[in-house]
């Protein structure tokens, strides 16, 4: 059965960010499923959701929220899938501070991998990696992937020495 990655955030307007990590595990072939959680205006669909997700074919959970961006934490309290925060820099956020700070700052035994802020493409691509850690065809999109990138550089690099 493949496995799924689970792209949750604390509202719509988090989705341009989150976005970046949908396109790159749909490029990587990985099935997703996207909603709106929000810890504070849907306290009961997220512990549901926190609780459920890995009884339904998830096998990582991304989470990206904005100011005070309790949402990754509070899922990963609640599920015993891995969890990738994404700080998302929102209109009322301290510069993104306070949403790095919130996501990266997990008490001991609740872990929250947490990525740059706005960093949704990485999360797309460390959840894939933690799915082909276990599944081989996934592995290779993600060996491919990485190829592709040192090609781009490498075509990069060259263009700009012969632009010289």
């Amino acid at each position: 059965m493949n496995k799924k990655v689970a792209v949750i955030m604390g509202s719509t307007s988090d989705l341009p960010v989150m976005q970046d990590a949908i396109d790159v595990l749909k490029e990587l072939g990985i099935e997703t499923e996207v909603d709106v959680v929000s810890a504070h205006r849907t306290p009961e669909k997220m512990f549901e959701f926190g609780k459920t997700a890995h009884k339904k074919g998830i096998a990582v959970i991304i989470a990206g929220a904005g100011g005070a961006a309790h949402l990754p934490g509070m899922v990963a309290s609640l599920s015993p899938l891995p969890v990738v925060g994404v700080p998302v820099k929102s209109s009322n956020s301290i510069d993104g501070w306070d949403s790095v700070l919130s996501i990266l700052q997990m008490p001991g035994g609740v872990p929250v991998a947490t990525v740059a802020l706005n960093g949704a493409k990485n999360a797309g691509i460390l959840a894939a990696q933690i799915i082909g850690a276990t599944q081989e065809d996934v592995r290779e999109r993600i060996i491919s992937y990485k190829e592709s990138l040192k090609e781009k550089v490498t075509r990069a690099a060259q263009e700009m020495r012969d632009n010289e």
